[in-house]
């Protein structure tokens, strides 16, 4: 099975998400914000993967709406973490950047999933 655009990317952001992680635990010794960090990052393409095994739309719709609302949330600790100085403001605008354009695709996926339910 040939797997879509945005499992793709949220896989790829969640590899980007493990690394930062890695580098917040070895390098800077920060453990509470970096594990919110991993969590929802990750979080992400688990939900995206869940969704495309849905039980029904309504499920589908449900899985894919909180691999949004993870999205949103990854990209709160980005801005937190850059804001503490934990992070370099360049590694964070990357990595916000992607978290965006998940957020805009699983938005889009939303309106016409519900649209067309």
């Amino acid at each position: 099975m040939k797997e879509n655009v945005i499992q793709q990317k949220s896989f790829a952001f969640a590899i980007r998400i493990v690394n930062a992680y890695k580098f917040l635990i070895t390098e800077k010794k920060e453990f509470v914000l970096s594990k919110q960090l991993l969590k929802s990052g990750t979080s992400i393409g688990a939900n995206v993967e869940e969704a495309s095994g849905g039980q029904s739309r309504k499920d589908f719709i449900a899985k894919i709406s909180i691999g949004y609302k993870e999205a949103r949330e990854t990209k709160y600790w980005l801005r937190l973490l850059t804001a503490t100085k934990y992070l370099e403001e360049k590694l964070t605008q990357s990595l916000v950047n992607d978290a965006e354009e998940l957020c805009k695709i699983l938005s889009s996926i939303l309106l016409t999933s519900k649209k067309n339910n």
